[in-house]
């Protein structure tokens, strides 16, 4: 549970750093959705800052000077989840020597964040939507309801509409957390955020650790700039931590592993050599994750990529990437390659 003064709605602001495209789009979605009194959905992959958004819908919005309460569906257990979620009365089970507040209660007058959202049990599931539907919570061992004041703001890195076609998430639940949506766009899809948000991280350590360090050698930026990021802006941060204690001067010259691709580089290491190198490293990673997403077809990784047939072949012959690694037929099909 947090309480933050009202002013702390425009520093959590600038902690939503990026200046792309994508990334205005999403400071506009969250300050028209900020003052909304409706359920808002967040969605995007893992890392790509799912409770800072709701962090600033929260101190965007008119409950600011109320708690933001953040919940992780994943460590409810279901013998416990009414008494975490609602709170129980003394004497209403074994153990329970004393009243004891809900999450739910926590977060009256403010936000209750429910992160993982698509991770609850089915138990769970069916306790969540009585309490959305009604706006009510009961502790456990109480008599009577309590009305539920505050917003409501829940979070997933899986598609929750797919999971509820498919009967493994609640179909009914679904489309009241979903009343307003917020997709977050991944760190690969916003590319000018890259070195822009590197230098933030980069200036944070140094604040923490001191030292030299204050820029990025060109071989590293251009890694960064061909990287995937698929644990998106927590891996950058990440990267930039470590490249950062790795670091002996002034100029970063980092790259992960120990592999020929992948070697340490200094900051005198010629730029189209580094260029060269980060852009196969980019290609061989691409074309991997193409692949994989085609299994293994080559004339629909063609049309996705916008290549020409013929010279997607000849990248995979590049990087002696075989196509029929990534073929996996469902049991008494075939699939054909074109």
């Amino acid at each position: 549970m947090e309480r933050h003064p009202s002013s702390a709605a425009e520093s959590l602001q600038k902690l939503l750093l990026g200046r792309s495209r994508r990334f205005i789009e999403l400071t506009r979605t969250i300050e028209r959705y900020s003052t909304a009194e409706a359920s808002i959905l967040i969605r995007g992959e893992t890392g790509t800052g799912k409770e800072l958004v709701a962090r600033a819908l929260h101190y965007s919005g008119k409950r600011r000077d109320g708690p933001f309460v953040p919940v992780n569906c994943a460590s409810l257990p279901d013998t416990l989840l009414e008494s975490e979620l609602f709170g129980h009365r003394r004497g209403a089970f074994t153990g329970a020597s004393s009243d004891r507040k809900g999450l739910v209660e926590f977060a009256l007058g403010g936000t209750l964040f429910l992160d993982e959202v698509d991770s609850l049990t089915p138990k769970a599931q069916a306790a969540l939507l009585r309490f959305l539907q009604d706006g009510t919570y009961r502790p456990v061992g109480a008599n009577r309801e309590h009305r539920f004041s505050g917003n409501v703001v829940a979070a997933s890195n899986a598609d929750l509409q797919k999971l509820a076609e498919s009967g493994k998430f609640r179909l009914d639940l679904y489309y009241r957390l979903d009343v307003l949506q917020i997709p977050i766009p991944p760190l690969r899809e916003r590319r000018e955020d890259i070195l822009y948000l590197a230098d933030h991280f980069l200036h944070r350590f140094k604040s923490r650790y001191g030292g030299k360090a204050s820029a990025f050698s060109p071989a590293t930026e251009q890694w960064m700039l061909a990287h995937p990021w698929p644990g998106n802006v927590r891996e950058l941060e990440n990267f930039v931590h470590r490249a950062f204690l790795h670091s002996d001067g002034e100029i970063i010259s980092f790259l992960p592993g120990d592999t020929a691709e992948n070697r340490e580089v200094t900051e005198w290491e010629d730029m189209k050599s580094a260029r060269q190198r980060v852009v196969e490293t980019f290609e061989r990673n691409y074309l991997h994750r193409l692949m994989t997403h085609c299994r293994g077809n080559i004339t629909r990784a063609a049309r996705l990529a916008r290549k020409e047939r013929r010279c997607l072949g000849r990248l995979l012959q590049k990087y002696d990437i075989d196509r029929r690694q990534f073929l996996a037929p469902a049991p008494g099909t075939e699939e054909a390659l074109q």
